[in-house]
């Protein structure tokens, strides 16, 4: 697995976890947390599924498919429909 660069991963953590921090009213360590220890920061940090094509919002929707589903892959976006 070839790893995305730490500065790319830090931009989405902080954009990603400013959405969860709204809708979910986490504390902000519970917010890092649920989002760093998920599949979808798992297929985020791997540059090669090339994650980094979907924005901050897109990605949010993938992490609360995972959180409510269990599967980030059941994900419109993934998908593709």
């Amino acid at each position: 697995m070839k790893r995305l660069e730490p500065e790319i991963i830090d931009y989405y953590n902080t954009e990603v976890l400013k959405m969860i921090l709204e809708k979910y009213g986490m504390t902000p360590l519970e917010a890092l947390r649920a989002f760093v220890c998920s599949e979808t920061h798992k297929m985020l940090e791997d540059m090669e599924l090339g994650m980094t094509e979907f924005g901050a919002g897109a990605l949010f929707e993938i992490w609360e498919c995972e959180k409510i589903t269990g599967d980030p892959r059941k994900s419109v976006y993934i998908r593709g429909e």
